[in-house]
Order: C-alpha cells, then structure tokens, then sequence
C-alpha cells in the first residue's frame, strides 16, 4: 500500500502547484483583431514586441495580431488598422517610427504608425499609475519602436514633425 500513496501524493502536490501557479496569472485580455490582422507584417511585429514597457508585463490576447501590457491593460496595441493617409492629427517620432497622435479621448490617447504598413494603433491610458508613476506615452511608443520598425515604409511622411509628444511634462 506505501507503493500506491507515494504516486497519488506526488500528483496531488502537483495539483496544488499548478493550482497555485495559475491562480496568480492574469486572465486573457479581450480583444478585436483589425481587419489586417492577418498582414504577415504582422506577425512579425507581434513576435519581435518586448516581455514589457514601463514595468508593464505583457499579457495574452485573445485576438489575432494583438498585444496589451498591464494589469489592467494599460497599453492596447494593434496591427492591421487602416492605413492613414494625410491628416490634421499631430504628428511625433520615436526613434525612426512617425505616429499619428489622437488625444479626442484624453487620457487614453491613439496613436498610429503613419508612412508605414501595415498599420499599427497602440492606444495608451496615461492616468493609470503604477508603483514607478505614470504610464508615459513616449517611453512605451520607444519602448514598442524596434518592433514596429519591422513594418514596411510605404513612402509618406509627416510635414511637420512635433518634438515632444504633447500628452503632459512627465512623457520625456
């Protein structure tokens, strides 16, 4: 009999460990995929996007060709929008990506890969706070630049290029 209680302990504290482990994950982020959401580009976006931004992990979607950071998801980023082309909306850069940016509903603001395809919104809650301050907006979109540079320039470019990002003084 010691023979047969040894496996059924050892499967039940693996039951309990797994228990454990899975109660302390975050549940899946929901999620519409965007129209383009199937664009091979962005797949290789989505792969190459970081573990986190501003301490921020990354977490599952349940949608195609999207990523969230945050516990609430502070960050929502997705590939596949429609492509913009010339518009009234600011215009910033990080690094060598230009985004449109739309702060109509403020503080969440909008921004948009412009001059590139496939097209990417990474919208960002910026009065969400966290243990480090707030979420700043330029340092998730540089955060986020390496990857969306894998998308193609499509040959548009901004006329006019702000040098901040205009969101609040704490986005550097």
């Amino acid at each position: 009999m010691p023979m047969r209680t040894r496996p059924v302990a050892a499967l039940l504290l693996l039951a309990a460990t797994l228990t454990a482990v899975l109660a302390g994950c975050s549940p899946v982020v929901a999620t519409e995929p965007a129209a383009d959401a199937n664009d091979p580009g962005c797949a290789d976006v989505i792969v190459r996007l970081p573990d986190s931004t501003q301490g921020l992990a990354k977490r599952e979607t349940n949608a195609q060709a999207t990523a969230a950071y945050g516990d609430p998801a502070d960050v929502l980023l997705t590939c596949g929008v429609k492509v913009p082309a010339a518009s009234e909306l600011p215009c910033v850069q990080t690094k060598n990506v230009l985004w449109l940016r739309d702060d109509s509903k403020a503080p969440l603001y909008i921004f948009t890969t412009f001059g590139r395809e496939p097209a990417i919104d990474v919208a960002i809650r910026s009065d969400q706070t966290k243990a480090s301050g707030r979420v700043a907006p330029g340092q998730v979109l540089y955060d986020l630049s390496d990857a969306v540079s894998e998308t193609t320039k499509n040959g548009l470019s901004c006329q006019d290029v702000e040098d901040s990002l205009g969101v609040d003084k704490t986005d550097g």
